[in-house]
């Protein structure tokens, strides 16, 4: 059964909280799509399937409002705010990302709807918090990422190059995350006392405690990490783990193996391949295959441990300069060596790994006439289903299905818009 099974959320349509609705529908919820009239900017964003440009063909539209219902709702008519507080008074729970002051210009907000009902659960997602002194700051995702903290450990070890900015609207899916998971502990706790609450997060916050290990460096021993390429951000540089393979590609090399088991595993590896007198070190990986144990911990302190993960990482190098980056990651995945290879989006997207876990998710299109290929879950749990139950919403799509069970026909809806 999907966990959210029988549960209500009417969502404000905003880009920066799509994601959040999307996760939660997904997860089995009955989200409740409330757009203005003429619809969300985002459907109007680029790519568009078939490359037609229309307002209900964009591909970024259609991934982050999956499994929701929607309805046309001009907020600002008064008509439109009585039906919103009817929406709201079957709801369980109310998630927007509306510019600080908005709703309660409306008599919308919190202290409006709970009277209408006592036990909501109305998540506001902004860029600082309602109460922040930068509060009515405006915001891209881009400043969010900066600003917080996730840009300054991303890029390489040219410093001359800036920070990178994560792909993805990653600003704002990190606060929607914070969304979904204040959703998920205030549904508990309802279902424990029968209370709503008033959740109020902070974008900027949320990106600010998503820094890894940079934010804590900062606070705890006053240092600032550098970014590095593809390796974790450190107050120090590490040694490079990205090598070029045979056929000009790129693999992830970073994690030597961490048993004496594994350690033999690679210098077996290494001989295979006829690669061991180009690498006399090796012989620190035959050594290690003898040790009792061996561990991070024993770096610097001992010797012949230190030579051997120093062995492991040149080992590793040499081995992928000498086969393609394919070849490479799957013999190192069978002999249970942790490498990575280097893919684009749409090579990640069609990768066997994630074709045969389920990443490709077939949604019907009955306008179209066809199904299209999703992004699937991203993640696996078993006793709590993941689903797209349909496709996004076209324009208005659940009027008549949605306000009708309010009590609107056809002639008080057209009041509504």
């Amino acid at each position: 059964m999907s966990a959210l099974r029988g549960t209500r959320v009417v969502e404000i349509s905003n880009e920066r909280i799509a994601f959040a609705g999307k996760l939660l529908g997904d997860m089995g919820a009955d989200v409740i799509l409330v757009e203005a009239p003429g619809g969300d900017p985002t459907r109007n964003h680029p790519p568009f399937v078939d490359d037609v440009p229309d307002p209900e063909r964009s591909l970024h539209w259609w991934h982050y409002n999956t499994s929701k219902r929607g309805v046309v709702l001009d907020l600002d008519r008064e008509a439109a705010r009585e039906a919103f507080k009817k929406l709201i008074a079957t709801a369980d729970v109310l998630i927007e990302s509306e510019a600080p002051g908005r709703l309660a210009s409306l008599h919308l907000d919190y202290d409006e709807l709970s009277k209408v009902k006592p036990d909501l659960i109305h998540l506001s997602m902004t860029p600082f918090g309602r109460e922040n002194s930068r509060r009515d700051e405006p915001v891209t995702d881009l400043t969010i990422l900066a600003g917080g903290g996730p840009a300054w450990s991303c890029g390489y070890d040219d410093h001359s190059i800036p920070p990178i900015r994560g792909g993805g609207n990653q600003g704002y899916q990190t606060g929607c995350h914070h969304v979904v998971m204040s959703a998920l502990t205030a549904i508990f706790y309802h279902g424990a006392t029968g209370e709503g609450q008033f959740i109020d997060i902070s974008m900027h916050a949320a990106a600010n405690i998503t820094t890894e290990m940079s934010s804590y460096v900062y606070l705890v021993a006053g240092e600032t990490v550098i970014r590095q390429t593809g390796r974790h951000a450190m107050p120090m540089m590490t040694m490079p783990v990205q090598i070029q393979s045979k056929d000009g590609r790129y693999a992830t090399t970073g994690m030597p193996p961490r048993t004496p088991e594994g350690f033999g595993h690679l210098f077996d590896w290494l001989d295979e391949l006829g690669l061991v007198p180009q690498l006399p070190e090796a012989i620190f990986l035959e050594k290690a295959r003898h040790r009792a144990s061996i561990g991070f911990a024993d770096i610097g302190v001992d010797d012949e441990v230190t030579a051997a993960y120093s062995s492991a990482r040149d080992a590793l190098a040499l081995i992928c300069e000498h086969l393609p980056v394919d070849e490479f990651f799957t013999s190192a995945q069978e002999l249970g060596i942790t490498v990575g290879s280097i893919l684009s989006p749409e090579e990640a997207f069609e990768n066997p790994h994630f074709v045969d876990r389920g990443f490709q998710v077939e949604v019907e299109h009955p306008e179209l006439g066809r199904s299209i290929r999703y992004p699937g879950a991203p993640y696996q749990l078993p006793a709590s289903p993941w689903k797209i139950s349909r496709r996004a919403p076209q324009l208005g799509e659940h009027d008549g299905e949605v306000l009708g069970e309010l009590g609107f026909d056809a002639a008080a809806r057209r009041e509504l818009t």
